[in-house]
């Protein structure tokens, strides 16, 4: 079935489908890339593709030589500089096609009421040493993950599993612990790790009060399904990192309407 026909211009609407998924591809790649130095990377590659079938056109041997053998591992050269986000693209697919959306939605329905009064109680230690440690100006990081990736976290922290508790948390981040730098990784119900050194995001457009504890709080949202509550150490000020976005400032209420749904 044609929806188009105008001489050379035939459209069906699986070509109309088919546009429409590519524009939605690439939106999500620009949305990963934008304000980091892998944007400055492509458009490098870009021009160095221009660059290459204009040599061509131009019959300049050397540099068209030297250009196709770069063009040749064109696809390997993409995977190895764009290794990170490919990871984080193949993330956010996977986790909008996740079963846990799907329950969520069931838990949504039938049980709404009953999971808010259970996660309260399970988010009420954190939000409560959040206050404390604002109240305090206690610089932290705590970092929450569905899934605890023991390679990618227990080679730079320092192993707890500990149940949540106020008093720990506190703890931990107070200024002489020997702990207190680094994040504080939780999963289900326990705090599993202390002390890790996350990786730092590449975004070139952050405030310029971000120190490296809000870069490490947004880096391992980028990288992993991860969320991240920033508490700065000269204001006083929380921010929460998901999928590599930051809101600052946020208020308790917010605090726990984030966790509820998150966490």
């Amino acid at each position: 079935m044609l929806l188009f026909d105008i001489n050379f211009l035939k459209l069906t609407p699986f070509d109309v489908l088919d546009i429409v998924l590519v524009a939605f591809i690439f939106y999500q790649l620009f949305n990963l890339i934008k304000g980091t130095i892998a944007a400055n990377i492509a458009i490098g590659m870009v021009i160095v593709c221009l660059l290459y079938f204009a040599v061509q056109k131009l019959h300049m041997q050397m540099l068209t030589y030297i250009l196709g053998n770069f063009m040749k591992v064109g696809i390997i050269a993409l995977v190895v500089v764009f290794q990170q986000e490919i990871r984080r693209f193949l993330l956010l697919v996977g986790k909008n096609a996740s079963f846990q959306r799907n329950r969520a939605w069931w838990q949504y329905l039938f049980g709404k009421r009953e999971a808010e009064k259970n996660n309260y109680a399970r988010i009420k230690p954190i939000i409560d040493a959040c206050k404390s440690m604002k109240q305090t100006r206690t610089g932290a990081l705590i970092v929450f993950v569905k899934y605890y990736d023991e390679q990618f976290y227990q080679n730079s922290c320092e192993l707890l599993e500990s149940k949540i508790s106020k008093r720990l948390l506190e703890s931990i981040f107070q200024k002489h612990s020997p702990l207190h730098d680094g994040a504080v990784v939780i999963s289900g119900n326990r705090i599993k790790s202390a002390s890790c050194i996350l990786p730092l995001t590449d975004k070139t457009d952050l405030p310029a009060q971000f120190g490296l504890r809000h870069r490490a709080g947004i880096g391992v949202t980028e990288a992993n399904d991860a969320t991240a509550i920033i508490i700065s150490e000269e204001t006083g000020e929380l921010s929460y990192a998901k999928q590599g976005k930051v809101k600052i400032n946020i208020s308790f209420a917010e605090l726990e309407k984030l966790l509820n749904k998150d966490f």
